[in-house]
């Protein structure tokens, strides 16, 4: 099981105009964030402010990271990169020094 970073942007183009639309659609995004963190896959979320974009921590499967992500699809667009641990880290540089 690995853990990922996700930079998320939601898609200029599905953002309604009118306020009392787009409150119910980000509603609606914001239930199924909720969902994923009680779920466990999701384990931090951010919006960067002013901005309609943001961040997020997931940990599970690939197959699990996929599948989560295209439950926001087409609205979110994702950027992935896989994080390593400072055990990790602390493990491939004892590999360097042998």
């Amino acid at each position: 099981m690995g853990k990922y970073l996700l930079l998320w942007e939601i898609d200029p183009t599905k953002i309604p105009v009118d306020p009392k639309e787009r409150g119910g659609e980000f509603g609606a995004l914001m239930k199924v964030i909720k969902q994923d963190m009680k779920e466990g896959i999701l384990k931090d979320w951010g919006l960067f402010v002013s901005e309609h974009k943001g961040y997020s921590v997931v940990q599970g499967t690939e197959l699990e990271v996929i599948k989560a992500t295209q439950r926001y699809t087409p609205f979110v667009c994702f950027a992935a990169y896989s994080i390593a641990s400072v055990n990790q880290e602390a493990r491939m540089i004892k590999a360097l020094t042998k």
